[in-house]
């Protein structure tokens, strides 16, 4: 896609921070990161979004995901990481190709989670029916 920015940076038109790359998959530093250490994983094919992506490409990224994940833990000071990708504008997707974000975690490092709350009486097994694929 021509105004990507993810395919300009595949394209080595903007710069980037490599840490990993073959034939399908580039993985980078985010340039305004969460957690120093914060990448960013993507095809290199564009694809908008979770949906967009066939099953072999979600399988090449995720192996990505798990390999740089480890080097998140090994590497750097990172007990863990958040593994997160925003499907769609309304859930703060920014870039229309898909990507997804390894965020290096520490134990007390202030990043807090999404709120929870419990479901209303009755409304649990509503949404179980509207899921349920099998």
């Amino acid at each position: 896609m021509e105004d990507c920015i993810f395919c300009k940076v595949i394209k080595k038109e903007i710069p980037r921070y490599k840490v990993y790359e073959d034939d399908d998959v580039l993985g980078i530093l985010d340039i305004n990161p969460t957690r120093h250490g914060h990448v960013l994983v993507f095809p290199k094919k564009h694809m908008k979004n979770f949906e967009d992506a066939d099953e072999n490409t979600l399988s090449k990224i995720m192996a990505v995901v798990k390999k740089l994940g480890l080097q998140v833990k090994e590497k750097l000071p990172a007990e863990s990481y958040n593994v997160v990708v925003n499907n769609d504008e309304a859930a703060g997707q920014i870039i229309p190709h898909i990507h997804f974000h390894i965020i290096p975690r520490n134990e007390g490092d202030g990043l807090k989670g999404w709120p929870q709350e419990p479901y209303p009486k009755g409304m649990v097994e509503e949404v179980m029916n509207k899921l349920k694929i099998n």
